[in-house]
Parts: structure tokens; sequence; C-alpha cells
């Protein structure tokens, strides 16, 4: 068995998903604080974004996740809200130099952003050079902790084998990321119950796991939050929402 089997199964039992499910799943505000807001199409316009952050303030979700060019709007829109920005670094490929992720982080944390999403450098993960992607994932987390700041790891699953998925999450856990999270929504596939499983296994309540990629129904939420997640990352967050209301 490896390392990191070992490490799913001793930190399998820090973290009660259940207990976090029901809790997030006892009313529409609760699940509205672990869903992060998001919208990240390319073609997005600013009145789209603005409409993003408006959702985001009346339904008081964890975040209103943008990309990099629209952070100082949202923050504008969102401000006295109490409502955080998030955004994507190194997105949606991941394979960025380490001094670009970082100068990326610096940037957006002073434009505002609070959460920042960022790929694991996948090709190097593949690779074998694990001290290179602990190294790039340190270097994003120090700029965002510096600041306040937290940082949650794309690992982009599809792509990984499952070895790779549990050396992953071993590395982000090892490097402080606040959050290992599944997908770009850019991929093959995104978000599965499995992942999610083995994601918290190496987790263990050392960090958030994030469900994200093809989440569209409440059915899709409780799913993911029952397999062990902590946030949600999803377009479709108000008809989710709305659906346990009238549930």
């Amino acid at each position: 068995m490896s390392t990191a089997t070992l490490d799913a199964t001793e930190n399998l039992s820090s973290y009660d998903a259940a207990a976090f499910a029901r809790q997030a799943l006892a009313g529409k505000s609760a699940l509205a604080a672990v869903i992060d807001h998001t919208l990240l199409k390319p073609e997005a316009s600013r009145d789209q974004v603005l409409r993003l952050c408006a959702e985001a303030a009346e339904y008081r979700f964890a975040c209103a996740m943008v990309n990099p060019v629209w952070v100082a709007t949202a923050h504008a829109a969102l401000a006295g809200t109490g409502v955080p920005v998030g955004v994507v670094i190194g997105f949606p490929l991941g394979a960025n130099l380490t001094s670009t992720k970082r100068e990326e982080a610096a940037a957006m944390v002073r434009l505002g952003a609070h959460d920042l999403d960022m790929v694991l450098s996948i090709g190097l993960l593949k690779s074998a050079e694990f001290a290179q992607v602990e190294s790039d994932i340190r270097g994003v987390v120090e700029v965002a902790h510096e600041a306040g700041a937290i940082v949650k790891v794309i690992l982009e699953t599809c792509l990984l084998s499952t070895e790779e998925k549990l050396r992953a999450s071993e590395i982000c856990c090892a490097a402080g990321a606040d959050f290992i999270k599944t997908s770009t929504g850019f991929g093959a596939s995104g978000a599965t119950a499995e992942d999610i499983s083995l994601m918290r296994g190496v987790a263990g309540a050392r960090a958030g796991v994030k469900a994200s990629g093809g989440i569209r129904t409440l059915d899709d939420a409780r799913t993911m939050l029952e397999a062990g997640a902590s946030r949600i990352g999803a377009s479709a967050s108000v008809a989710i929402v709305n659906a346990l209301s009238a549930s």
C-alpha cells in the first residue's frame, strides 16, 4: 500500500462528512454559505458579472468566483456586503511559471480577491517532479496567506490516475493549501463522489475539499457533500439553493 493510501486511511476518521452535510443541507442559507457562485466563461460580460455579484450578495454565497479581469469590478460591486471575491490563478492549464502564478496572485489580492483557486502544475505531477509541484503551490500560498487570502488547488482529477490524485492531495496539504479542488470545469469531466471521498481521505481535517465541475442540481450538491466536500463550486448555485427551499 502506498504512503498516500495509508494517509487516506489514517485521515478519514478526522472529518465527519455526514455531520457537515447535514448542517449544510439544513436550510437555504446554510447551503448557500458553502457554495462558490461561479462565472468563468470566457465570453462573460460585465453585466453578467454584476448579476453574479448581486446574486452572491442576495443569497450570501461563500464567494463570487470570477476571472482575473473582473476582480476589480466584482470587488467594487460586493463592497460592504461581506461576500468575498474569488478568482482563478494559472487557469485553466496550470502550466504557467511559478513566478507568473505568484505575480498573478499578488495582483489579485491587491485588487480585492480573497479566494484564489490555482491550477496545479499537472505536467510536473505526471513527470514525478513532486518537489517542484509542492514549491509551485507553496509559492502562491505564501503570497495569499501574507495578504489574509486563502488558496484552493485545482487537481483536474479527470486527467489523473488514482495514485496521482492521492499524491497531489498530499502535496497540496504539505504546501499549506486551504482547500483541494477537483476540477476547472474545462476538462473532459468534473467532480465525482469517488474522487471527493478519496481527496477527503487524504486531507482529513487538514484542508477543505471543493467539488467543482458538473454540479448542476441539489442532488449533485448533496452527493458531493455526503462524500466529503466542504465547498461546492457551481454556476447553477441559485437553482441549487432554491431547490432545497422548495423540497
